[in-house]
């Protein structure tokens, strides 16, 4: 049964490798189009938008893997019941006789899914239309006519290539192009003919230059912009002409720009009148505004600072605060730019959902009303989350968070939230549970003493953050408790770069259950009965939480025996790796960090897939906690109230790029590079350590299973304190919301802290470190929701630096495969 069911997959998939499978007789399979211009073959993607028909899209260039998808389904298959009865009698009457009509009605109307689900959401081959090719020709005239060829002549020639398959090529001579001979300025207002002479120099136009029509596009948009940031509310596009003339020569255009006066429809007539430079007098804004209560009255209102402020019941945003974010004041000139700020302000304040600026002369027709209509939000918001998981470690595992969010707290536009979150699991070390709360203040402005609100001008929209959070957990790792403090200041520096200061970021760690460490991470456990069988000291102790002690003790006597050292060195440092780490991870720690980000992202919009984006960080713990502290520990650390206080530098650099290669094939590359050093004798907290592995991170290991450097896997949770990553991306399109991607990581974690505890191979030493580089590749399957896309990743490890002989595809294969379930890209 195993074996027929084979030979059907195999043979259905080679059916569906059939790319000519439904192309219709004398009609040919377009599979290649190639672009001439004048004899030389071009690949430039602008002249590859102008194709009215392109091959059908390609994985890696060669697999159409949409159409096979496509020739799966039967776009002449039946489209109802009744016809699928008719064309498949026998399968139709089997399942009636077996069954019932009802059972044999669903098999039919399955089937009659399933086939249109293979059509929707794969691609139809594309044929060769004669038509489509004419069309093209005639754009491709077009386009090379606004680059200035005026005499470029365009043909094509269609080939068969094959079996119902053929190609196209286009071929274009542009010949000689026309430049800019002369350009003369005619306007009629004197008010726009002066604010055009004072900005001329900005001009897209230059004599010289070679006629584009895009640049006679742009000096519109510029004029246009100029314009109307100079006061000119009523300018538009439609008052501009320009007349271009070649007669005389072809390759040389006299261009004679334009711009009317403006019309005004006056008892039925049009009228001409010079432009005005126009003032903003009056500004509403109306802060409860919604359609079905347009024509109610508003009840209360207050003016502050020449603004008069509206609302239908009771006025419930603090004028001076709300004010901040209009930057259109009256007396005001008018502009553009001004009016965009505003709202892109009003936006950002997230109590609002919708807002509307529109402008209304007044009667001298110098001066215009400004009324800001603004549509809030529900004040109070509840949600409600909940999850349920399985994993290795946990059998059964079921949380909730409950939110609560109240916008405009202060009538400043604050937003206020609050969060519980509470769990309940299940794993090999019994029950156990999880609960915390947290609660922010988000501000739209700076507050702080010293007059720190000035340091940020508002139109980079200042947001303080105040953040606090409590999380307890029971029989979860070493029962932490955990508690943060923040105080956060963010602004834009422009469209693409933004700051993040982070004055406060405070954590206090807590472990409850340090005695139950042997328990949770059994590895080292082992590792350690395996050190016991050739020691000759005290004999290592049971593994239970009432032995904890005894069992560091144990550690403690193995690295204390020099001779031990000398006849077991890869033991003795097996020892001292398993006594830093719990070092590290069962000590209490005060983390009182400060920390400064800046990122840029000149991505233009979520489905822009061709940009970059790069992130800097650098962070600071303890310095003046450490300064104002004369108390230390056993350790020589810096303690408050015997506390351990976390003192390093930290620094990380994010560059990730993306390039769109057309059709929905993206190329996304992410390189990381981090470090952290400590300084007075401090260690790094668990928590601000660097792993490697993971659905995010090197996927052919899983998380924290790679490194530092080219240790021997087989701990749980490995650390370190320098971490390089970089990967590359390719991702596909398979069909419809079926996606795919091909991806290679590489990377490692080491150690940079010099801790005598810590052994050669986990060191970074200068650049022959870098051939601790551990290297996976892999391909993922992902799915698109729109509002969230699932993904399964399957990595293979490709080079292993802890291996002492060949390093390279000694696990590569599926019995040795990660499968790393995600939401969303990985980067």
């Amino acid at each position: 049964m195993k074996k027929l069911s084979f030979y059907f997959l195999f043979i259905l998939l080679l059916s569906s490798c059939n790319t000519i499978k439904h192309v219709p007789v004398n009609e040919l399979l377009l599979t290649k189009t190639t672009i001439t211009v004048d004899s030389v073959q071009q690949n430039d993607e602008k002249l590859q938008e102008l194709l009215l028909q392109r091959r059908n899209a390609r994985v890696l260039g060669a697999l159409p893997l949409s159409l096979y998808f496509y020739n799966l389904g039967n776009p002449k298959g039946s489209q109802d019941v009744e016809e699928w009865k008719e064309n498949h009698p026998r399968w139709y009457n089997t399942f009636k006789d077996i069954f019932s009509e009802k059972q044999s009605i669903a098999v039919a109307n399955s089937f009659i899914g399933l086939n249109q689900w293979y059509l929707n959401n794969g691609q139809a081959p594309v044929i060769i239309d004669d038509k489509k090719t004419r069309n093209t020709e005639k754009k491709f005239e077009t386009y090379f006519l606004t680059e200035g060829y005026f005499r470029a002549k365009v043909w094509s020639k269609k080939d068969t290539v094959g079996k119902k398959k053929g190609a196209i090529s286009y071929f274009i001579e542009k010949n000689k192009p026309s430049f800019l001979d002369s350009i003369t300025v005619k306007i009629r207002s004197k008010v726009l003919d002066s604010i055009y002479n004072l900005n001329k120099d900005k001009s897209f136009l230059k004599i010289g230059d070679q006629y584009k029509n895009q640049n006679f596009i742009n000096e519109t948009q510029r004029l246009v912009k100029l314009f109307r940031n100079k006061g000119v509310y009523h300018f538009n596009e439609n008052y501009i002409e320009f007349i271009n003339d070649t007669l005389q020569d072809y390759q040389k255009t006299k261009v004679e720009l334009g711009i009317l006066d403006r019309l005004i429809e006056q008892d039925g007539n049009y009228i001409s009148k010079p432009f005005k430079v126009q003032k903003i007098k009056k500004i509403n804004i109306y802060t409860d505004y919604s359609y079905n209560k347009r024509n109610e009255p508003y009840l209360d209102s207050i003016s502050y600072n020449g603004v008069n402020f509206y609302a239908h019941d009771k006025l419930r945003y603090n004028p001076k605060y709300l004010g901040q974010s209009v930057f259109i004041k009256p007396n005001q000139i008018y502009t553009d730019s001004l009016r965009a700020l505003t709202q892109t302000h009003l936006r950002g304040l997230k109590n609002f959902k919708s807002t509307s600026i529109r402008y209304s002369p007044l009667g001298d027709d110098e001066s215009l009303e400004a009324n800001i209509f603004l549509t809030p939000r529900e004040k109070y918001t509840i949600g409600v989350e909940t999850e349920l998981s399985r994993s290795n470690i946990r059998n059964f595992d079921i949380s909730a968070k409950f939110s609560f969010v109240n916008r405009n707290t202060f009538k400043g536009a604050e937003i206020f939230k609050l969060s519980f979150l509470g769990g309940y699991f299940n794993s090999r070390n019994g029950p156990g549970w999880e609960i915390g709360t947290t609660a922010s203040l988000e501000i739209p402005r700076f507050m702080g003493p010293f007059g720190l609100h000035k340091l940020v001008p508002k139109r980079m929209r200042p947001r303080t953050i105040f953040s606090t959070g409590l999380n307890i957990q029971k029989n979860i790792a070493l029962d932490k408790q955990n508690i943060s403090l923040g105080v956060d200041y963010r602004w834009n520096f422009n469209k693409r770069k933004s700051i993040q200061l982070e004055l406060l970021n405070a954590q206090y760690v807590r472990n409850l259950n340090v005695d139950n460490y042997f328990i949770i991470y059994g590895s080292e456990y082992d590792k350690l009965k395996e050190i016991d069988d050739v020691f000759t000291g005290t004999p290592l102790p049971a593994k239970a939480a009432e032995n904890n002690t005894a069992i560091v003790n144990f550690m403690r006597e193995v690295l204390a025996d020099s001779s031990f050292q000398a006849s077991n060195p890869l033991e003795y440092q097996d020892a001292q790796n398993i006594l830093n780490r719990y070092d590290i991870i069962t000590s209490d720690f005060l983390i009182p960090e400060i920390a400064y980000s800046f990122t840029y992202n000149n991505q233009e919009n979520v489905k822009d897939n061709d940009f970059s984006y790069f992130r800097f960080r650098i962070a600071n713990s303890g310095n003046v906690m450490g300064l104002l502290s004369n108390q230390t520990n056993e350790n020589n650390q810096k303690t408050v109230f015997k506390i351990p206080v976390a003192q390093y530098f930290k620094t990380d650099l994010e560059y990730k790029k993306f390039w769109d290669l057309g059709q929905n094939n993206i190329i996304a590359h992410r390189t990381l590079l981090g470090a952290i050093i400590t300084y007075d004798n401090s260690a790094i907290p668990f928590s601000r350590s660097y792993f490697a592995g993971g659905s995010n991170d090197i996927r052919a290991w899983r998380t924290y299973d790679l490194g530092p450097g080219r240790r021997l896997p087989g701990l749980e949770y490995n650390i370190g304190s320098l971490k390089f990553l970089t990967s590359f991306e390719y991702r596909f399109d398979i069909a419809g919301s079926l996606k795919s991607a091909i991806f290679m990581d590489a990377g490692n974690i080491w150690d940079i802290t010099n801790s005598s505890r810590v052994d050669e191979e986990s060191r970074f030493s200068g650049l022959k470190s870098l051939t601790d580089i551990a290297i996976g590749t892999g391909f993922g399957i992902r799915y698109d929701f729109k509002f969230l896309v699932a993904r399964l990743d399957l990595g293979f490890k490709v080079r292993e630096p802890y291996l002492t002989d060949n390093r390279w595809f000694q696990n590569f294969g599926f019995s040795n495969a990660v499968y790393n379930i995600g939401i969303n890209y990985p980067f």
